[in-house]
């Protein structure tokens, strides 16, 4: 059976928490194999609906009357202690995992398993590897953090031992992973609320790297300067990559009139082949390359490797098109970490423009406070910034830092800012001040995509 450590077959696994993207998935994959599901969320949602279509018994809210002895609880790194289902199951002796835990549980099954990890980058890199596996009939089971449209949302139940899954290192959940090829994209400061320092990231990284069999592979970006601590970690065949360094190299890069690069793969300085992107920016030269080390490993042919990355047009919420009104452009773009807004705004640069007005919604007090500085000075190259309020995520407002302040310093950079708090006024300021030829970018890992919607709408 899939879950060999489930005891009691005819109860359900209960999801506290799942309508998340990556919740939702695993639920998704156990009602695919003809497992029980159960699950509760905080509101009614298209997810959530299809669930319930599936076969899964949804609860909206949570209350400790929603666990009717299920075989196991699973529960997400955002669930609080004080949550009711939880402490009734643990009241009850019911047993209990969280998500990394079980997606681990799930990748036993499978011979290869691809974790995808690194700081940015991991949804595209995922989806990419992901259309390289459909073309060459791998067969795989994907778990990925957007919707994608080659299957149809965010998971694909496969039937092969082949298992792609991003593999997050918030609160080093990636370490109850098994993974085959491990990928590191790159390594930034990120979710300081729960690591001290670049240091403790790498080194955790380090432990990542060591869960790979040494029959297995690393694949790493070269290009990155803190990959070299964490490669020298490596107890198993390491395959780098990178536009300057690495055993697979890009070369001979053009950009077309959309951002979207051409380049010759090499392999130490030998032409292997060359690929055309139709997603924009340097930073996706690099989440190709990631994949294309991926597919080598694993034996695809050239020829399924470009089909699969020609293929892929992005990710929902990942640099996407949402559609033109009167001229003015509207792209929305997940980046919510200021490396990953400056590779952003740098793609926004290619695509066709008079004007880039920019809407951020910083996402979290923890990470907005932690890389204050660093938010100060991403923003360069754009006509204009609006920033919405802080979205709180599972965070609490304590006052010590808003959206306000964080335009106060930009401000002092003499980058035209305004702090605009609601997301009809934002609409309004929109319309009144955009024109034909202007590019519309809603940057940020909340509800900022909403803006654009609305503004397409009005």
């Amino acid at each position: 059976m899939l879950l060999d450590f489930i005891k009691d077959k005819n109860k359900p696994i209960h999801f506290i928490g799942i309508g998340g993207i990556s919740m939702s998935g695993l639920a998704e994959i156990l009602l695919e194999k003809g497992y029980k599901v159960s699950g509760s969320d905080m509101n009614e949602s298209n997810t959530t609906n299809k669930l319930t279509k599936m076969g899964a018994e949804i609860f909206i809210g949570h209350n400790k009357n929603n666990i009717k002895d299920p075989s196991l609880v699973v529960y997400t790194a955002a669930i609080s202690k004080d949550n009711p289902e939880l402490i009734k199951a643990l009241d009850s002796k019911i047993p209990t995992m969280d998500r990394a835990e079980f997606l681990g549980q799930l990748m036993k099954g499978h011979k290869f398993n691809i974790a995808i990890s690194g700081t940015h980058g991991k949804t595209t890199t995922t989806s990419m590897m992901s259309h390289i596996s459909i073309k060459s009939d791998l067969d795989p089971t994907i778990l990925v953090g957007g919707q994608l449209d080659i299957i149809d949302g965010n998971v694909r139940t496969g039937q092969s031992e082949y298992f792609i899954t991003e593999a997050c290192e918030y609160k080093a959940s990636f370490l109850k992973f098994f993974p085959y090829i491990g990928v590191i994209l790159n390594i930034d400061a990120d979710h300081l609320d729960y690591y001290k320092d670049i240091e403790d990231i790498q080194n955790t990284f380090s432990k990542f790297v060591q869960l790979i069999p040494e029959h297995g592979y690393l694949v790493a970006n070269l290009d990155d300067e803190k990959m070299g601590k964490v490669i020298d970690s490596a107890k198993c065949n390491v395959l780098t990559y990178g536009i300057n360094k690495g055993d697979i190299k890009a070369t001979n890069i053009k950009f077309n009139d959309k951002g979207c690069a051409s380049f010759d793969v090499l392999r130490n300085s030998n032409k292997l082949f060359s690929v055309n992107l139709n997603v924009p920016g340097t930073h996706n030269i690099l989440n190709s390359l990631a994949s294309i080390c991926t597919s080598l490993i694993l034996n695809v042919s050239s020829e399924f490797i470009i089909e699969g990355l020609e293929s892929f047009y992005g990710t929902h919420r990942r640099f996407e098109l949402k559609g033109v009104k009167n001229g003015v452009t509207v792209i929305d773009d997940y980046a919510h970490h200021p490396t990953e807004i400056e590779a952003t705004l740098n793609a926004v640069q290619n695509y066709p423009h008079k004007k880039i007005f920019c809407v951020f919604q910083p996402h979290t007090y923890s990470r907005t406070i932690s890389l204050f500085n660093e938010f100060t000075q991403c923003f360069h190259g754009i006509d204009e910034l609006i920033l919405a309020d802080i979205y709180a995520a599972r965070e609490k407002d304590t006052g010590v830092v808003s959206s306000t302040s964080l335009g106060d310093k930009i401000r002092k950079y003499n980058i035209k800012c305004l702090n605009i708090h609601s997301f009809e006024d934002i609409v309004d300021y929109i319309e009144e001040n955009m024109s034909s030829g202007d590019v519309l970018l809603t940057v940020g890992a909340g509800d900022v995509y909403k803006i654009g919607e609305m503004f397409l709408r009005k």
